[in-house]
């Protein structure tokens, strides 16, 4: 067995525990309303209250559909030590943006992205762009609305996450075992040719205030 196959492996396996140990600690449950687990080219963009909201999305997928299904994590957070760095790149697959507020150029944030739907594959986004307190969704930053610009036929699917703030409080390293859920909803109606920015960003947010039960 070589080390390639190896190291794939054992990626696999920590992904497997890691998904398990999330249901057990969320009691996480999946929902999927006006919209199915598929292949298609999707953006998941969701609501943001804690570093346990990617993982509990892509906890709700299907096993089979995760590889090609990347979450968008900021570099400065999981690149600090060995075992995040593991784990974003070989297990989560995720795709690694710099964050340095407004010195960051858009077009610099973007390209791994807009690489990732070139290839027909998935993301998993947080358009609030920094975690919130859980109360409320604070709006948009522009990038959803870029991608989703320049790759009309992507379905762009909202993503709702309850709970979270409570399963992982901002500040605190150890989860508490909360009820948590994740609602997928119905994929947005494709960009109006003449939508602006604004319009379609409300759009997409009230598509998720939607999914709150």
């Amino acid at each position: 067995m070589d080390n390639a196959y190896k190291f794939s492996l054992l990626a696999k396996c920590m992904g497997s525990v890691l998904s398990g140990l999330c249901r057990l600690l969320t009691g996480v449950q999946a929902r999927w309303i006006g919209c199915e687990p598929s292949t298609t080219s999707r953006i998941y963009y969701a609501n943001h209250s804690s570093h346990l909201d990617g993982l509990v999305i892509w906890s709700g997928l299907p096993s089979a559909l995760r590889p090609q299904i990347h979450p968008v994590a900021a570099r400065d957070y999981w690149a600090k030590t060995k075992l995040r760095r593991y784990l974003v790149h070989k297990v989560f697959r995720a795709v690694l943006i710099e964050r340095n507020g407004d010195k960051t150029v858009r077009e610099e944030v973007l390209a791994p992205l807009e690489l990732v739907l070139a290839q027909k594959r998935s993301l998993i986004i947080f358009p609030e762009g920094t975690r919130g307190e859980g109360e409320q969704i604070n709006p948009f930053k522009s990038g959803l609305y870029h991608l989703a610009r320049k790759y009309p036929d992507v379905e762009v699917v909202p993503v709702y996450l309850e709970n979270l703030n409570r399963a992982l409080p901002k500040g605190k390293k150890l989860p508490i075992p909360v009820i948590c859920s994740v609602t997928f909803g119905e994929p947005l109606a494709k960009l109006g040719e003449d939508e602006s920015k604004e319009a379609f960003l409300q759009r997409a947010q009230s598509a998720l205030e939607a999914l709150v039960l």
